[in-house]
């Protein structure tokens, strides 16, 4: 099969699964699934939860997804159009649309986040893309129908496979000269390829020969292969790096492979036709896009059963996940006005302004608490549809005028989805 066709019949390249550094104490793992029939489906999977869809009118055919290491951008192929989805992870927004090669296939994310490199299926060339600007820096030429790739735990080098029917090879990319600088013989059709965390293996899906292949990193030589089921498309492999999943597109399953003996432990079934594959950071969850169901299945990896289906967009391939900072939010404080009384003071119309940093959208629904520049409490609002939160203080005498006269202070604590933020406001006196 040839990548033309899989724009509505067939996919092949593995996702990256990336395991943050450290957990931050706010922030979700989210799962990026690139449906080819339109649209990015985003899910939550402390929910399991499609909660939005991600849209890119430069590009309308997903293929294949990854995520950046730090978690904060997202990066979809597009077959169609020849681009390079660019999302902003934390808010879901597109960002950019990258013109690349002709239909663009695999992508993969260095350490690091600097660089992205896209296999062009049509073009037999791999672009590599600088995240700080954008734009496409280098072109590799590596020969017929790239399509997977991965680049080492090093970051010093990249790996392509070639979707070329019998006995092919997969080409080795040094990342500092931006050249092929080796290739490597594994068995017919390879698809899918994914990096150990530790750096020392990388293993090619082979769907032609109906196993995978492992490379040691240091030789460049394979020492191993496993079968797996009929025509095996997607690789992850789990956080510890004793365990491969792998797809099997034409049995419906998942083939569990036991790394240390490069044999396959056994088989979970799941949807119609899976193509990719990844795993949540501790490696608990396996999530798998079935392509012909329009679905995601769940395997729980401690007992390799099913636990779950989520509906997604049409033609599911690619799938990677990744934990998601939250979105920098920004806090703009206004000015009230002071009223003497006889018993205290009133402060009326505190007000603060919600929003994303990135994005300017307003962040309705979350409280907002006001204080004295002392610590003092004032009152606490609920931002409205606009962002703003507002309200009244009544305050006793002992707070003293000259601390009302220094203003206030306004502030979000934050929440998985968004950042804190605080900002100062003034006190007028009437």
């Amino acid at each position: 099969m040839r990548l033309l066709a899989l724009v509505t019949a067939t996919a092949v390249t593995a996702a990256l699964v990336v395991t943050p550094a450290s957990a931050a104490p706010a922030g979700r793992v989210l799962g990026y699934v690139a449906n080819n029939g339109g649209g990015v489906s985003v899910i939550d999977t402390a929910t399991n939860a499609v909660t939005e869809t991600v849209a890119d009118s430069g590009g309308n055919s997903p293929y294949m997804a990854a995520v950046a290491f730090d978690g904060t951008r997202g990066y979809v192929t597009n077959t169609v159009q020849g681009k390079l989805t660019v999302i902003d992870t934390p808010t879901n927004t597109v960002d950019a649309s990258i013109p690349v090669g002709t239909h663009p296939a695999g992508v993969a994310v260095a350490p690091g986040g600097g660089h992205v490199y896209v296999t062009n299926y049509a073009d037999g060339t791999v672009s590599v893309v600088d995240t700080a600007t954008l734009t496409v820096t280098a072109t590799v030429t590596v020969g017929q129908n790239p399509d997977g790739v991965v680049v080492t735990r090093d970051g010093k080098s990249v790996y392509v496979t070639h979707d070329v029917v019998g006995p092919s090879k997969v080409s080795v990319i040094d990342t500092t000269a931006n050249a092929v600088v080796d290739t490597i013989n594994v068995g017919s059709t390879p698809t899918a390829v994914a990096a150990s965390a530790d750096g020392t293996r990388v293993y090619v899906v082979n769907k032609g020969s109906d196993d995978i292949s492992a490379i040691d990193v240091a030789t460049r030589t394979v020492v191993g292969t496993a079968k797996v089921g009929f025509v095996p498309h997607g690789i992850a492999l789990s956080p510890n790096g004793t365990r491969a999943y792998v797809t099997n597109s034409e049995f419906d399953s998942v083939s569990v492979v036991d790394l240390g003996a490069m044999v396959e432990l056994q088989k979970v079934v799941v949807g119609d036709r899976p193509i990719s594959v990844a795993l949540t950071p501790d490696g608990a969850s396996a999530y798998v896009t079935n392509y012909n169901s329009n679905t995601v299945s769940i395997i729980d990896t401690a007992s390799n059963t099913v636990t779950g289906s989520i509906a997604v967009g049409q033609r599911p391939v690619g799938i990677a996940i990744n934990f998601v900072p939250p979105a920098a939010s920004k806090l703009v404080a206004g000015s009230a006005q002071l009223q003497l009384r006889i018993l205290g003071f009133t402060v009326r119309s505190l007000d603060a302004t919600l929003t994303e940093k990135h994005t300017g959208t307003p962040i309705a629904g979350e409280k907002v608490v006001f204080r004295t520049v002392k610590g003092n409490p004032l009152c606490t609002a609920t931002t409205n549809a606009s962002g703003k939160a507002t309200c009244d203080a009544q305050v006793s005498l002992l707070v003293g005028l000259a601390t009302l006269l220094q203003g206030f202070t306004a502030s979000y604590a934050g929440n998985n989805e968004h950042g804190g933020a605080a900002a100062h406001g003034g006190i007028n006196l009437l």
